[in-house]
C-alpha cells in the first residue's frame, strides 16, 4: 500500500513540475508549426517548379512533362516530411522518383535498379530513428 502511494504522489509532482514550466516557459518539447507554414513551403515550391518548368532546366521539352502524377507523388512525399511523417513521406519521394526516372530515362541503370529499393528501406529505417527522437521527451519524464 505505501508503494503505490508513493508512486502517486510522485507522479503528481512531476505533472505539477510539468504544468509549472508549461505556464512559464510554453510548451517545451513540443514543435507543434502553424498550418501556414505548409501552405506557404506549397506555394514556394510550386512557384520553383513553374520557374524549372518554364524554362525547361531539366531539358524535360513541355511543361506537361514536369506536372505528371509522378511529381505529385514526390511533392505531396515532400509535404509529408515537412509534418514530420517520416515514413510515408520517404515512400512517396521514392516510388514517384522511381516511376518518374523510369519515365524519363526509358531503361533505368542496373546499378540504380540493384540499390534503390534496399536503400529506400535503409531510410525508413532511419526514419523510424529520427522520428523517435523527436518524440522521446514525451517518454521520459
Amino acid at each position: 500500500m505505501k508503494d503505490a502511494e508513493e508512486y502517486w504522489a510522485k507522479r503528481n509532482e512531476r505533472r505539477t513540475r510539468k504544468r509549472e514550466m508549461r505556464e512559464k516557459y510554453g510548451n517545451f518539447g513540443r514543435h507543434h508549426h502553424h498550418p501556414m507554414v505548409s501552405i506557404g513551403l506549397f506555394l514556394i515550391i510550386l512557384g520553383l517548379a513553374l520557374l524549372v518548368a518554364t524554362n525547361d532546366m531539366l531539358n524535360l521539352g513541355s511543361i506537361s512533362r514536369y506536372f505528371t502524377w509522378q511529381t505529385a507523388m514526390i511533392f505531396v512525399g515532400v509535404i509529408l516530411l515537412v509534418n514530420r511523417h517520416f515514413t510515408g513521406g520517404i515512400l512517396m519521394i521514392a516510388a514517384g522518383s522511381w516511376f518518374f526516372i523510369d519515365e524519363v530515362y526509358y531503361i533505368i541503370p542496373p546499378f540504380i535498379k540493384t540499390i534503390y529499393w534496399p536503400g529506400v528501406i535503409i531510410l525508413i529505417g532511419l526514419s523510424y530513428i529520427i522520428s523517435s527522437l523527436f518524440c522521446r521527451k514525451k517518454y521520459i519524464n
